[in-house]
């Protein structure tokens, strides 16, 4: 019997890796790391989010209140697991909170805001035109398409507010 991603099996969530052909339990990423950098940080194994870009806009969600740093603008992500690679996670999130379908997505690139002893790795991805959005569950209050040159307008989470002057560098890159 194959199992695919989100397959279960007694309630347990359950992933296949192609690379070893064995189910590992899936979700042990969830939880808080307090990092050398002083701040604590979601994701025992770092955490991933999509960032997509679709001509001269990208894809913000507006992140629900009750959420960490929430009532602010980001890209979809979270926690990493440990059999998932920063796509994959960054993928799995992205379908989670707005509902995106993967095929309608091609990574180009990943921008990693490094700590030393965790990270956070935004994958840049292509949108597909058909690509639709949606707040898929609580976590979200609005998803919105905006220009490049409005996104400092919004209310940034604290840390894609840190990492935005050099996202927006590798992305005005590759709208060239």
């Amino acid at each position: 019997m194959q199992l695919l991603a989100g397959a279960r099996i007694d309630g347990i969530a359950l992933w296949i890796n192609p690379c070893h052909s064995r189910a590992v339990t899936s979700r042990d990423g969830d939880g808080w790391v307090q990092c050398r950098c002083g701040n604590k940080h979601w994701g025992l194994n770092g955490a991933a989010g999509l960032l997509l870009l679709r001509d001269r806009t990208i894809l913000l969600q507006h992140r629900a209140p009750w959420v960490h740093n929430g009532d602010t603008w980001g890209v979809p992500g979270g926690a990493r697991d440990s059999h998932e690679s920063v796509i994959e996670a960054a993928l799995r999130e992205a379908v989670e909170e707005i509902g995106i379908e993967p095929h309608l997505v091609t990574p180009l690139q990943t921008f990693t805001d490094d700590h030393g002893d965790w990270r956070y790795d935004t994958v840049i991805a292509q949108a597909d035109p058909a690509l639709v959005a949606h707040e898929q569950n609580d976590e979200s209050l609005q998803i919105e398409w905006i220009d490049i040159d409005a996104i400092t307008a919004k209310n940034l989470h604290p840390s894609f507010a840190k990492s935005w002057p050099e996202l927006e560098t590798l992305l005005r890159k590759i709208l060239m």
